[in-house]
């Protein structure tokens, strides 16, 4: 058997078919970036689902009976949702030596790795770094972690528990009760780390024609996502207050109740304020020699903080809303998730309809970039377990009987 490119053959499943061929195919960043993907739950997933949009042929290596993040419930529930698309799907028991010779048969010719892993089970399976580096020296391998080396490299991590280690919950919560931040941001950040080093690894190759072992960790992602504190604290010589005691930066940076729902208001500049002052019909304010700038209208808030409350509750959201746009001023309506579905600003484009194993349509965020006036689109639903076995096994030269064989004999298993 030799070491083949991946394949591109594209197979239609039966109520589950992908998406035509269109004319991005052709000018993807990352066509031709050959990914294999051991990953589970968030950080790595969303590692891969970055490089995918981007044009990667990324293979997700699932084990018996398919990744568990299929099917949790809860908070969890919409991950592999979210971090899936556009992939293919390889089931095999990698504790069997058959399917560990199939496996590396691709990693001989792929270029990148992905993992997220405990400490040292990819070794046990025999596709630690050192191993792979000799059979694929141009091999970039991804691992993402708790931890980077150190004290903590063999600590369990989660999203959670690096927020509330690394400061961010405390920051996000009340004083005294700390709070996680509303979305997996640290896996997820953590995940794009891991896709920055992993491109800038292979911009690396490109000059040495040498893969490297790059790792981005959770714990670091949250000091990193902190640091504008810790900066804050060295600045001013004063630890910071979580975020939910305000600090009145800003003379105006609040939530107002209006008479349909709340508004998000901030008036940062003294141009801003006369602005504010004169759509509004705030004269007198706008006359207060004391309020001119921030510095007075920081230290004023108690007195024309009153005013500015009765003002919005006498405005429909929406009437607030629009006097605020024609102003230039900043301010936001208070979302849920559920109400991105129907955002005016993200349906031109910014949402993609994937269909979910039981047939049913999520319409959720593409990659938040835009390159040249170009959005990436879904080239793959969301892979059944094994749904790719097959196509992958035979891409790298494995005979038909050789698949037939490992299928029968539970090694590898297909379409579940």
């Amino acid at each position: 058997m030799t070491a083949t490119s991946f394949p591109t053959t594209r197979q239609a499943a039966s109520g589950l078919q992908d998406p035509p061929i269109g004319p991005q195919d052709s000018a993807r960043p990352l066509d031709g970036l050959r990914v294999v993907e051991f990953s589970h739950m968030v950080m790595g997933p969303a590692t891969g689902v970055i490089l995918a949009d981007l044009g990667a042929d990324v293979l997700k290596v699932e084990p018996p009976g398919g990744d568990n993040t299929r099917w949790l419930k809860g908070s969890g529930g919409g991950y592999f949702a979210m971090y899936n698309r556009n992939k293919r799907s390889l089931c095999a028991d990698l504790k069997n030596p058959r399917a560990q010779a199939l496996v590396h048969t691709m990693l001989a010719d792929a270029d990148v790795l992905l993992e997220n892993f405990r400490p040292g089970a990819m070794d046990k399976l025999g596709f630690g770094y050192e191993t792979l580096k000799e059979r694929n020296p141009r091999l970039v391998y991804c691992s993402l972690k708790g931890f980077l080396p150190g004290p903590y490299g063999e600590r369990v991590a989660l999203d959670e528990v690096t927020q509330m280690m690394g400061g961010l919950a405390y920051m996000t919560g009340l004083p005294g009760k700390p709070m996680r931040a509303g979305s997996s941001i640290v896996d997820i950040t953590g995940g794009m780390f891991g896709a920055i080093a992993v491109l800038a690894a292979l911009q690396e190759r490109n000059r040495t024609g040498c893969g490297q072992r790059v790792t981005s960790a959770l714990f670091e992602t949250t000091a990193f996502l902190v640091g504008q504190h810790m900066a804050q604290q060295s600045v001013l010589g004063e630890e910071p207050q979580p975020m939910s005691v305000r600090s009145a930066a800003w003379g105006v940076y609040d939530l107002f109740d209006c008479a349909d729902g709340q508004l998000f208001v901030a008036v940062v500049s003294d141009t801003q304020w006369r602005r504010f002052c004169a759509d509004f019909g705030l004269d007198a304010l706008a006359a207060d020699a004391r309020l001119a700038d921030n510095a007075g209208r920081v230290a004023q808030r108690e007195r024309f903080m009153p005013a500015l409350r009765e003002l919005f509750a006498g405005f429909g959201r929406g009437q607030a809303a629009a006097k605020l746009a024609r102003a230039g001023l900043p301010f936001a309506e208070i979302n849920k998730p559920s109400d991105l579905f129907e955002d005016p600003h993200l349906a031109l484009g910014g949402l993609v309809d994937v269909r979910l194993a039981d047939g049913a349509k999520a319409r959720l965020p593409k990659l938040p970039v835009d390159m040249d006036g170009r959005r990436f689109e879904l080239r793959r639903h969301l892979p059944r377990v094994g749904e790719h076995s097959r196509e992958a096994a035979r891409g790298t030269g494995w005979s038909e009987a050789e698949i037939e064989a490992l299928i029968a004999d539970g090694v590898l298993f297909e379409d579940q």
